[in-house]
């Protein structure tokens, strides 16, 4: 069941960064270089490695650096697991007509800085959820775009057609995050599906 979240429920919002999941060590491995691979596309290793290394420079340089490093442990796969999911939900979105524009994000990203007390306090919101100061804007679209397909199209369904989606795409995630399951939108052995793991920014009405 979905929870509804207020214009931020950031801290609560971003539940991709599940407590303590454990990987699975099978199934096929993607090409060699890449995290993962999609509809004919790759994640590699030096783009996940990349987000990684931003969240990690923008934890060492917050005052509570040693909470946060210590609070994410699995950044690799929690990050890498992000990732899979904004392309399976951009996908959907495409898919159902959902289009954001530019000005849609940007008044997002506003409300959410004002109801968080200012651009700082949303950025460690973000950080202690592993998504560097630069992924915010691509966090606040995917929401929204989530969020926009639960409107047109109610929970259930909306359920039905990430994990078709996700399908379709054919995932295959490197045995060393774990094995894709198109049904929880995770590679770990998550408690909780796709509307509750997809990374968290707020819900617009």
């Amino acid at each position: 069941m979905i929870r509804r979240h207020t214009a931020l429920s950031v801290s609560a919002a971003s539940a991709l960064l599940l407590s303590a999941p454990l990987l699975t060590a099978c199934g096929e491995a993607p090409r060699p270089g890449a995290a993962a691979v999609m509809d004919g596309g790759r994640i590699t290793v030096s783009q996940l490695q990349g987000q990684v290394k931003a969240v990690r420079e923008a934890q060492r340089n917050d005052p509570r650096a040693a909470q946060m490093v210590a609070g994410s442990g699995r950044l690799s796969q929690d990050t890498l697991i992000r990732m899979i999911q904004f392309r399976v939900i951009e996908r959907a979105g495409k898919d159902n007509g959902i289009h954001l524009t530019r000005r849609e994000i940007q008044r997002a990203r506003s409300a959410a800085e004002t109801q968080s007390g200012g651009a700082t306090a949303l950025r460690a919101l973000y950080l202690q959820q592993g998504i560097a100061p630069a992924g915010i804007d691509e966090a606040v679209r995917m929401d929204l775009m989530r969020n926009a397909l639960l409107r047109k199209l109610g929970t259930s369904k909306v359920n039905q057609v990430f994990a078709r989606t996700s399908k379709a795409l054919d995932i295959k995630v490197n045995p060393r995050y774990g094995k894709w399951d198109n049904t929880q939108g995770t590679a770990v052995l998550a408690r909780e599906a796709w509307l509750r793991t997809s990374g968290g920014t707020p819900e617009q009405a």
